[in-house]
């Protein structure tokens, strides 16, 4: 028998030998007031507080647990993985190959890669054009570890991302290689080729927040 399965037999063997409720443990009324009067004290203390902050009393003591968000950023962790970036080499040009890694591994097929010829001929080829659909995204990570350019990550520290539409779930060229760069209800540019040129008249990429700050709107 497994350890797991002597576990669970000595706790089944030891069931009746719990102590047994006193009639006034059996009532409930005890606890139902206990319950009661803690959640009436959390109620009258956080209305309180609520009603102090509007009129600017009390502004250092928080009002409840609950992160008052937008106005109150939740503090993420170093390693939370956020929304994608494409990095870029001294030049402006991406660091990616279009060696196609990334694509191949990822398990909800949301990475989009056409390849071209780079002119340098010590690197082998560059994207004309990369889109990720961020609706089909897990968020595993894999595209990530697997890059050997280093060329795509996860520390943008944008999470706060929503949309009306599945376009607006779509991230092209531009906005991989300069986040926050489209504006509200503007439609992505859906594998739009892309030229050396290009990738350099656009503005450089804004260096990502410290990890475990709060996210800026997406």
């Amino acid at each position: 028998m497994s350890v797991l399965g002597e576990q669970l037999l000595h706790r089944l063997r030891d069931a009746h030998k719990r102590r047994r409720l006193t009639w006034w443990e059996r009532i409930y009324l005890p606890a139902i007031a206990q319950g009661l009067w803690i959640t009436s004290v959390h109620f009258w203390r956080n209305l309180f507080l609520h009603l102090a902050h509007r009129i600017g009393l009390f502004r250092n003591r928080p009002a409840s647990v609950t992160i008052q968000y937008p106005d109150q950023q939740r503090v993420t962790a170093e390693r939370l993985r956020t929304r994608h970036r494409l990095t870029r080499r001294d030049d402006g040009t991406p660091r990616c190959v279009a060696c196609m890694l990334c694509e191949t591994v990822c398990p909800a097929r949301c990475i989009y890669i056409v390849a071209g010829e780079h002119p340098d001929p010590n690197v082998e080829k560059v994207p004309k054009s990369f889109d990720l659909d961020l609706g089909k995204c897990v968020y595993c990570g894999y595209c990530v570890e697997v890059c050997p350019e280093d060329a795509i990550r996860m520390d943008t520290q944008r999470h706060d991302i929503a949309a009306y539409s599945r376009d607006g779930m779509w991230l092209d060229t531009r906005e991989l290689l300069h986040p926050g760069i489209r504006q509200a209800g503007e439609p992505p540019r859906k594998f739009e080729p892309m030229t050396l040129e290009d990738f350099r008249r656009l503005p450089a990429t804004p260096p990502p927040p410290a990890p475990g700050g709060g996210s800026p709107a997406a």
